[in-house]
């Protein structure tokens, strides 16, 4: 991974920090935990399994890149990007898993770079232009409602929350890492 290899650890917001503050905040937490869970393996790292499950840290990090795909297209309304723009990442939903084996390491970890700094983007925008209170420009609940922008960022975190405890079990079973945040460098900052 680029700077996601040893991401620095989130600075923390004002504790009077304001609503989008700490979404963003809890957000980018989440997204640096995960890139450092995963960050520097090669693809024998990537591709380890931990018993029962058939989960990897190269299937997180294509799973998570689609995941950012899917809840870029509320940001925007526009068509998604890489992997979410394959044919069998519509109509199967084991392919990131599966698929994520026969990728490099290298491969993996620019598709999940990508799809972060998209969805970075287009989020920046969308909050630019209307903030967390408008509605979804894809996304519809059974009922035809389209959530509001606050329920697509918690549930993306929330996404992200749930995937960095896989990340934390499986990095450890890879090379013993273990940590809640990525360390501080010797100049604490």
């Amino acid at each position: 991974m680029s700077e996601n290899h040893n991401p620095r650890p989130s600075q923390e917001p004002s504790p009077t920090a304001g609503e989008t503050e700490m979404l963003l905040f809890a957000l980018e937490r989440s997204r640096r935990q995960f890139a450092w869970k995963c960050g520097g393996l090669d693809a024998a790292g990537l591709n380890q399994a931990l018993a029962p499950s058939t989960m990897t840290l190269g299937g997180l990090l294509k799973h998570l890149a689609l995941v950012e795909e899917r809840y870029t297209i509320d940001f925007t309304g526009e068509a998604p990007g890489p992997p979410l723009d394959a044919p069998q990442a519509r109509t199967d939903p084991d392919w990131v898993w599966r698929s994520a084996a026969a990728d490099s390491p290298e491969e993996l970890y620019a598709l999940w770079e990508k799809a972060v700094e998209h969805s970075r983007g287009a989020l920046a925008a969308a909050l630019a232009d209307g903030g967390l209170d408008q509605p979804a420009k894809y996304g519809r609940w059974s009922d035809g409602t389209a959530p509001n922008l606050r329920r697509i960022v918690v549930d993306l975190h929330d996404e992200y929350a749930r995937h960095v405890g896989h990340a934390d079990l499986l990095r450890e079973a890879v090379d013993g890492l273990v940590g809640e945040d990525p360390p501080r460098p010797a100049d604490g900052r």
